[in-house]
């Protein structure tokens, strides 16, 4: 079965989000209303709704590493994963876990990354060599 993943979750000001979401993340946006707006995120569907984002602790316990709870993102292959690295960088963007190498030499070995969207909403960025090592 092809399908594509849809997340939806709230945020402050739509305005905002266009411009990180779009400017920043280089998403396509979608459908809107005025109180949502749809992403294209990499391939699958977002949509930010007006409201209060969901509270968020740094409660994941991944290797030696606390990560925030509750996080969304993506998977690329590395060269992708460093041109988003770059181009967070480039936009001035606050790692909340820096871009670096997990697992190096074991199984699973994926570069990451988390960043908050400006409401606070936690993205992972993950690398891998090839997908066939995501699992």
């Amino acid at each position: 079965m092809q399908s594509l993943f849809h997340f939806s979750f709230n945020v402050t000001d739509l305005n905002i989000a266009r411009a990180f979401y779009v400017d920043v993340l280089g998403c396509k946006e979608g459908r809107s209303a005025p109180t949502w707006v749809d992403f294209d995120f990499f391939g699958h569907q977002i949509s930010l709704h007006l409201g209060t984002p969901f509270e968020t602790q740094a409660t994941g316990l991944v290797g030696d590493t606390k990560v925030p709870m509750p996080h969304f993102g993506i998977i690329t292959l590395v060269p992708q994963w460093q041109l988003l690295a770059q181009r967070l960088e480039e936009n001035g963007v606050e790692f909340v876990i820096k871009p670096h190498l997990r697992f190096a030499g074991q199984p699973g070995e994926q570069w990451t990354m988390f960043f908050l969207d400006p409401f606070g909403n936690p993205i992972e960025v993950k690398g891998f060599e090839s997908f066939d090592k995501i699992y």
